[in-house]
């Protein structure tokens, strides 16, 4: 127990560790914020330069970049209603509704709390329960991540606007553009009308910055007379009563993360976006409407998604499995500095896992001190005028577009689902869902081939597996409900027993 403690404050003890943890949130914090500039991107090419390091320095300086990087992405979507992450798309929901409001200040000061709330939440349950956990992901078959995936993009009725048919289109609309390119198993090309170009698919980061920056630049064009709102940065910590009223949702929404951040797979996309169904299903009496600036649709994904990143390495550490992208360049960094992830790891260098811990601790404490500064700075930017913030942020979803694969195609194809993400704003549509759908497109696309492969093409047999397992029950009645429940018949149930 006391060598296990040691390794826990090795990185709190070493100058040097400690100031590359600090270092790696703070610039995963900026990262983060930038649309176009992910976390994944950002450790691969940290990778590179890590070659020669120590294996706990290398460790160190990515566990701040990823957990700083999960964080970062909603002060873009509370701001500027970009996120700057596929987690962070929920975030702007209500984020960016209280930015509008003049409470950018204390949005972001409550999303820091909550999200440094929800890593430690990731970290105690990563330090106890890892093997439970990894146990329980390891029981997911590939018919239940098939749920996993329709479950998500059912949700999408949840980011609609209250129309469950016009998230339904989106989200589907999202799954076409996302199977664009070579088929994952049979490498025949799909939708690609003999262009080469699109066999490589159509990048999804490409079409976020689209579909929420070029297209709500085109919006606000529509209000160019507003005058911007000034916002309200004398207050930015949150009171205790505020924290204390949302601890329980925090709570239950860090757990919804964890589980769903040790699915190989699912990520904090997935689990911010289940996190802000919760919310809206439980909370009776939010601080305000849903989308128009509740502090609970902030509460809830925020504390999921960095929840999410202690609950990615579970997988990782115990069994050898990336939870999520990030998590699969960790394991080639691992294997570049000779070590193999998995059972035999936590058996023979159980020293590491602590190290691992101890440096998410410290990378969440520094998230806390990080995130509460330059906030006043960060809200100058909503107040900028309108004629001089909507081009810079045309420019910069043009360089974040450009930056994913330094290829000027990429370019168009922000442009163009800007246009047509402007479109479906105009008629009511949101576009969240169409990011949704075009991330868990793929994983349904596969986790479908490989149930039918293991039913050996029987559809009876197929349809019976659902209900062959108390797991893929239980999610199956989770998908159930989720459809019954946003259905026009269901709201006059709950309104006539309500009365």
């Amino acid at each position: 127990m006391n060598e296990a403690l040691g390794y826990f404050f090795m990185s709190w003890v070493d100058p040097s560790l400690l100031g590359l943890i600090a270092a790696g949130t703070f610039a995963g914090i900026y990262i983060g914020a930038i649309p176009g500039l992910s976390v994944t991107m950002a450790v691969s090419i940290l990778i590179s330069f890590t070659f020669k390091w120590d294996i706990n320095s290398a460790l160190a300086v990515i566990a701040g970049i990823y957990l700083g990087g999960v964080y970062g992405g909603s002060r873009s979507a509370i701001l500027l209603n970009i996120p700057g992450a596929p987690s962070a798309i929920a975030s702007g929901l209500d984020g960016y509704p209280l930015a509008k409001r003049g409470e950018a200040g204390t949005a972001i000061g409550l999303t820091t709390i909550v999200s440094v709330f929800g890593g430690f939440v990731g970290i105690l349950v990563l330090a106890i329960a890892a093997p439970a956990v990894a146990t329980l992901a390891l029981k997911f078959a590939p018919r239940d991540y098939l749920m996993l995936a329709i479950w998500g993009i059912l949700l999408v009725g949840s980011l609609s606007g209250g129309s469950l048919a016009k998230g339904i289109f989106a989200g589907a609309f999202g799954v076409l553009i996302g199977s664009v390119g070579l088929d994952p198993m049979t490498a025949e090309p799909r939708f690609t009308f003999g262009s080469l170009q699109l066999t490589a698919g159509i990048s999804y980061v490409a079409a976020m910055i689209g579909f929420f920056g070029v297209a709500e630049v085109l919006v606000q064009l529509h209000e160019m007379h507003l005058k911007a709102v000034k916002q309200n940065v004398s207050k930015i910590l949150p009171s205790w009563s505020l924290l204390k009223k949302y601890l329980p949702l925090a709570t239950r929404t860090s757990g919804i993360g964890v589980v769903v951040g040790a699915l190989p797979g699912a990520g904090g996309d997935i689990a911010a976006l289940m996190a802000y169904d919760h919310a809206k299903r439980t909370v009776k009496n939010p601080s305000r409407p849903f989308g128009e600036g509740a502090y609970e649709g902030l509460v809830a994904p925020e504390s999921a998604n960095n929840a999410a990143v202690p609950g990615a390495y579970i997988p990782m550490m115990t069994l050898g499995i990336p939870g999520d992208a990030v998590t699969a360049v960790i394991i080639g960094a691992m294997y570049i500095h000779g070590l193999k992830p998995g059972p035999m790891l936590m058996m023979e260098t159980p020293h590491l896992f602590w190290f691992q811990v101890g440096a998410l601790t410290l990378a969440n404490c520094f998230l806390l001190v990080f995130g509460l500064t330059g906030i006043k700075i960060f809200a100058k930017i909503v107040e900028t005028p309108k004629p001089l913030l909507l081009p810079l942020i045309l420019m910069l979803s043009a360089v974040g577009a450009y930056a994913i694969n330094n290829n000027p195609a990429d370019v168009y194809w922000m442009l163009g689902f800007g246009v047509v993400g402007y479109v479906f704003k105009m008629y009511g549509f949101q576009v969240g869902p169409i990011i949704l759908g075009m991330i868990l497109g793929p994983l349904m696309d596969s986790s479908y081939r490989q149930a039918m492969i293991s039913a050996e093409g029987n559809v009876g047999q197929f349809a019976g597996e659902f209900f062959s397992s108390p797991l893929s029950a239980i999610i199956l009645a989770a998908l159930t409900f989720t459809i019954v429940s946003q259905t026009a018949w269901w709201q006059r149930l709950r309104g006539r027993t309500s009365a």
